[in-house]
């Protein structure tokens, strides 16, 4: 194996950036199920999560979805209130869940703004674990995602903007970009973007937020839109199971972009700073719905 459990891995070894023999026995024995891994990276010990459904197996690639935990928070958490294990073994893909590390004590992902005093590299810690898992496992190199929530949705907008050559699409809830991310973003390409908010969220505000160094999501979607030369914007209103409370969701999505990328934005009115899992929006599954759609090169029918 390559990496195993509570074992430790250093980045200072070279290591093969993927498989290149066709023959499935060149990988490691499956580890169904979760895993938990140590490696260390730059001189950091960092911890992440694999999760391999029953249903994989080495005759054929597999998408991976990568989902980081906001400020604070742990991987851990994050396994399990997103639930995106119960979906893997649904629709067959590998989730990992890694760790940030600490920043003041509080563990977090290195994206500008609040973080700038940070010297991590955390989009070189994600580059390397595709090209570590990808020696044992059979990863489809065109289906990686990322998402997370509030800072992991930071940075799964860093992630697009800084390696959007190894991303197919990302999504984030409750996260936005730093003005350090939007100001130095430089895709290479055009790439899908899914966006959950709360117009009540206290922490990532709506219109931005300069206390932590965030810009307003109306920004946020109109860089990307721009970005993917989308046409202009179509507003859906969702089906609202209590129309006498304050919660209702409203669809922007942004359409027509290059190789069929979009912007997908769901504005929940009254919505604060959650990982939304309600009878009127299920973010996890909003979020797998949106990714099996798009591969590197655009959208799949």
């Amino acid at each position: 194996m390559a990496f195993s459990c509570s074992s430790i891995y250093d980045n200072e070894q070279p290591i093969n950036p993927g498989n290149d023999q066709e023959d499935e026995n060149q990988y490691g024995e499956i580890q169904y199920g979760i895993g938990e891994y140590e490696i260390t990276f730059q001189g950091l010990v960092r911890d992440f999560i694999v999760y391999i459904p029953e249903s994989y197996t080495h005759e054929s690639s597999s998408s991976i979805l990568f989902v980081f935990h906001g400020f604070g928070g742990s991987n851990n958490q994050m396994m399990y209130y997103s639930d995106f294990n119960s979906i893997a073994e649904r629709e067959n893909f590998i989730v990992v869940y890694p760790q940030g590390s600490s920043f003041f004590g509080f563990p977090h992902w290195n994206v500008g703004g609040w973080t700038n005093s940070s010297t991590t590299d955390d989009v070189s810690l994600i580059d390397f674990l595709i090209q570590l898992i990808s020696q044992d496992y059979n990863l489809n190199q065109d289906r990686i995602y990322a998402t997370g929530m509030s800072n992991g949705g930071f940075f799964s907008f860093l992630l697009g903007c800084q390696i959007s050559n190894k991303f197919a699409a990302v999504a984030s809830v409750t996260g936005s970009m730093t003005t350090e991310t939007f100001n130095e973003c430089n895709p290479e390409r055009e790439l899908p973007i899914l966006q959950i908010h709360g117009t009540d969220d206290s922490i990532v505000t709506y219109n931005g937020n300069s206390s932590i160094g965030s810009i307003g999501i109306p920004e946020v979607l109109t860089y990307w839109s721009s970005n993917n030369y989308c046409n202009d914007v179509e507003t859906t209103q969702l089906n609202d199971s209590n129309p006498n409370d304050d919660f209702s969701i409203e669809r922007l999505l942004f359409d027509g972009g290059i190789n069929g990328s979009v912007v997908d934005h769901y504005k929940v009115n009254g919505g604060e700073h959650v990982w939304f899992m309600t009878e009127d929006i299920n973010s996890s599954e909003l979020i797998w719905e949106f990714f099996s759609h798009y591969d590197l090169n655009g959208f799949i029918d």
